[in-house]
């Protein structure tokens, strides 16, 4: 087909949107073509996933003119807006866990009488799979998959509507390995010769460099910039995005002083996904987990949390063993975690900052006022990490759901801290967070170790571990393939590793 490139199809003017306490949009704009890969980027708390909700009709309150196809519209619901031609992907996944891979992604669209057709969106199902080149069966439920299956699953919802024209990617690749973003990439690139217009929302400034036609840059809801993705440097988009320069490179040698004492030993550990892993933690250091997605990191880290039963192996905390069954286990020999999915796990979403920062040291005596919680030094202690880790929010009064995706990060990062655990497992820290919050993050670990602390962090952003870690174990389906100094580890090394076990 003949795709118009310098058609107009999408466009946004002097958009204006409020939330309580939180000017979202001020007079925002954005333009899309026909047949074109835009990038909307911006730090969190910058309005991107606002202005895209509007576009699709999750937010019907707001001033201002869209326009699509040249007509102007007001959407009133998703259903709308999907069949005017617009489907999302959204960043956090937006899925029903007890239903199947074919059922959540033709629900309400195949039916025989009030019942299902599973036959016949198993068979669709199946070519999308083919198409995506998914792991994953029709008939799988959805609880059962990696979040960077499910990820790949929520794409092919979005694809599979036949009048999509414009498509929204809210951090597509947040959970894939560089496979599965390399198979999108091709079918991002197969949709746009079919005149198919793509807005990619991301932090990985050299996916968007790579694959973007134009780039528009937002700060605190504001329209920046519009540049051309393919003559603009990063350095250009990272000055418009946070107004300095962020400079990120991977670290040389490892912090850890010879002799540090070990502070936590898996020993054979062992789950139906977990095969026989050993490795040790010491005092003061970033031991960074590498791999493929599935190659069974985070199923690691939930075993050590008595987030999940073992079927074998032991833990030992400083040389002691400890008995962990449960995450309560996990808290009382000093470890914290933080999911990957900090939505599911790490987060009460419809609580307050500060009921979500407190909620694991209700025990700790300064929060008690008698037999009752004491309010009052509850949303102090809150306000204090506010302030430390720069969370965006008009008051820590604020429900925890109505903040981006990374002060909701920030928020169990808090919940932590406050804690005061020994052991921290990152899992994906930064995952969905912009590159200025990135290195918050970055500098709150390195002060974090130097304090003393230790850390496990799980990443699938190659050049994430190498800027952090002090040593790396690689894994590849359940399995430790190897384990590098800081000092030797090069992408190709971890990659090898990562792919050791993979036929």
């Amino acid at each position: 087909m003949s795709v118009n490139q310098d058609e107009i199809i999408l466009e946004m003017t002097d958009i204006d949107k409020t939330f309580p306490g939180v000017h979202a949009l001020d007079h925002c704009r954005f333009d899309l073509k026909e047949g074109e890969i835009h990038a909307l980027i911006g730090e969190n708390g910058a309005g991107k996933s606002t202005l895209v909700k509007i576009m699709t009709g999750i937010h019907t309150d707001y001033t201002g003119e869209y326009r699509l196809f040249g007509q102007p519209v007001h959407f009133r619901n998703i259903k709308e807006a999907q069949e005017a031609g617009i489907s999302m992907v959204h960043q956090e996944l937006n899925m029903m866990n007890d239903l199947t891979v074919a059922q959540n992604i033709f629900i309400g669209r195949e039916s025989n009488g009030f019942f299902c057709n599973d036959k016949v969106i198993n068979q669709k199902t199946e070519a999308l799979i083919r198409d995506f080149n998914i792991d994953v069966k029709p008939t799988d439920r959805i609880r059962n998959l990696t979040v960077g299956k499910c990820q790949m699953v929520e794409i092919a919802r979005a694809m599979s509507y036949p009048a999509t024209k414009v498509l929204i990617l809210d951090e597509p690749t947040a959970a894939l390995s560089e496979a599965e973003a390399e198979d999108l990439f091709e079918k991002m690139e197969q949709l746009k010769t079919r005149g198919v217009a793509i807005i990619f929302i991301s932090h990985r400034l050299e996916e968007i460099k790579r694959v973007s036609d134009r780039v528009t840059i937002m700060r605190d809801g504001q329209y920046i910039d519009t540049l051309n993705a393919k003559t603009c440097t990063v350095q250009d988009i990272v000055r418009l995005m946070v107004g300095r320069e962020v400079l990120e490179e991977p670290k040389s040698k490892s912090n850890v002083p010879d002799g540090a004492p070990v502070v936590l030993t898996a020993s054979h550990l062992k789950s139906n996904k977990v095969k026989d892993v050993s490795f040790e933690l010491r005092k003061g250091e970033i031991l960074g987990f590498a791999g493929l997605v599935g190659a069974g990191r985070t199923e690691t880290m939930r075993l050590i949390y008595g987030a999940d039963p073992k079927d074998g192996g032991e833990i030992f905390i400083s040389g002691k063993k400890a008995d962990i069954h449960h995450s309560k286990d996990a808290i009382a020999n000093g470890i914290g975690y933080l999911s990957e999915d900090r939505k599911r796990y790490g987060l009460v979403l419809g609580l307050s900052i500060t009921d979500n920062t407190v909620l694991s040291s209700y025990d700790l005596p300064e929060l008690h006022k008698g037999i009752f919680v004491n309010e009052k030094r509850s949303a102090e202690v809150s306000e204090n990490y506010v302030k430390q880790l720069k969370t965006k929010t008009p008051s820590v009064r604020q429900l925890v759901k109505n903040l981006s995706g990374g002060n909701q990060q920030k928020v169990v990062i808090a919940k932590w801290m406050l804690r005061n655990c020994d052991i921290l497992i990152f899992d994906e820290p930064t995952r969905g967070i912009d590159i200025g919050a990135r290195a918050e993050i970055y500098s709150l670990m390195d002060s974090l170790v130097k304090e003393g602390k230790s850390i496990i962090m799980v990443s699938s952003d190659m050049t994430e571990v190498l800027k952090m870690s002090d040593r790396i174990v690689v894994m590849c389906e359940g399995r430790k393939t190897g384990e590098l100094d800081i000092a030797e580890a090069t992408q190709d090394k971890i990659m090898t590793l990562a792919t050791k076990y993979q036929q």
